[in-house]
């Protein structure tokens, strides 16, 4: 996801909203008993990923009242990782909790999750971590059920999803889907405002749809799944092959002089016109385009927001991405608007991007908290 950042459209976004609807970090605010009496019920949303462990402060209207983020020590265990993540979870919720009732904590997490029973079952960027009981963990640090309302814990792109879906691209829309386009592929589905887990939180797995029978390996024992052709790290396996094959000379040389050659490199020499780079995100298009039209062909959802860090190259992938939907999904091809960057029309499938970046796992489990049983 850092090879592109975060899609420009996210921060302007987040300052027009913040401006309308005044937020400001609660610790700006005088401390008057009419402030106090004022602040607002709230949740607290934890993004852990493997770099860093961002927690954020959200009223129940959607404002971010307050964000910290830490770096995550994955190395020295889920214990470590845990006790400093609680500690910064009760210095927030004690610290807005003087003038409003605190409605629990959400986590989203890269990894596989059982929802019955909190336990992490597999995430591939935690090794050892296999089977943590990460929701009775947090419990136990936070003094138990009694003294704090809900632990809600689920995949990170699932609750990014229901912040889209909550206060971003898709707010208004009860149900739509989100994909994430990073290092892989991430997905979530919501419906009727609330995340759609299947029959054992599992459903959204859009980076594992197969879209080239017997193509490029997966990590996840497939071949061919979508992951491979149309996230960050697919744009740099075509680059270095098309390097290999000795068709791309632009790209060479920026591979070999550029330490940290990825896809916002080829993404930056697309946008100057060379033709092997192009090629390469136009790839990209067809595939994501391919993937879509599976989606809408299936679930025939009002919108479909696509986020991560690679959404960025958007106007150099959307046109690819736009033909191959109207090409493959019968659905697509009926129910597409005349202009495809159109917000919202009703009985259209509206495809758009992402407004919330990385802010929208914090907005969506901090709403999980809200919406958990």
């Amino acid at each position: 996801m850092k090879d592109l950042g975060e899609p420009r459209e996210a921060s302007r976004s987040l300052r027009r909203n913040n401006r309308a609807i005044g937020s400001l970090p609660l610790n700006a605010l005088p401390s008057t008993s009419d402030n106090l009496s004022s602040m607002p019920d709230f949740s607290i949303g934890v993004d852990l990923g493997g770099t860093n462990l961002r927690i954020a402060a959200v009223s129940g209207e959607g404002e971010l009242l307050e964000k910290v983020t830490l770096g995550t020590k994955v190395a020295l265990g889920p214990d470590h990782v845990f006790n400093e993540m609680c500690e910064a979870i009760q210095r927030l919720s004690n610290k807005h909790q003087t003038g409003g009732e605190f409605l629990g904590t959400g986590i989203g997490f890269p990894g596989i999750v059982d929802l019955q029973t909190g336990v992490l079952r597999k995430a591939a960027n935690f090794p050892g971590w296999e089977n943590y009981p990460v929701r009775a963990e947090i419990e136990r640090r936070l003094g138990g059920k009694k003294s704090h309302t809900r632990v809600a814990v689920d995949n990170d792109a699932r609750v990014a999803a229901l912040g889209e879906q909550w206060r971003g691209a898709a707010r208004g829309v009860e149900s739509m889907a989100v994909l994430t386009l990073g290092t892989g592929i991430g997905g979530g589905i919501v419906l009727g405002g609330k995340i759609w887990h299947g029959m054992n939180g599992m459903a959204g797995e859009f980076g594992h749809v197969t879209i080239e029978p017997e193509g490029h390996p997966c990590g996840c024992g497939n071949r061919g799944c979508s992951e491979q052709y149309a996230s960050a790290s697919a744009i740099v396996r075509m680059a270095r092959e098309a390097i290999a094959a000795g068709a791309a000379p632009a790209l060479a040389q920026a591979a070999s002089s550029d330490a940290e050659f990825g896809a916002r490199s080829i993404y930056d020499l697309a946008t100057q016109g060379d033709e092997p780079a192009r090629r390469i995100l136009q790839k990209f298009g067809r595939a994501l385009g391919l993937l879509l039209a599976g989606l809408v062909n299936v679930l025939n959802l009002e919108m479909y927001v696509v986020g991560g860090g690679a959404s960025s190259a958007w106007d150099a992938f959307a046109p690819s991405m736009f033909e191959e939907l109207r090409r493959r999904s019968v659905v697509y091809a009926i129910t597409a608007p005349t202009d495809p960057l159109e917000s919202r029309t009703e009985g259209k499938t509206i495809i758009t991007r992402a407004l919330l970046g990385s802010d929208a796992g914090l907005y969506g489990a901090a709403r999980a908290a809200v919406l958990a049983p």
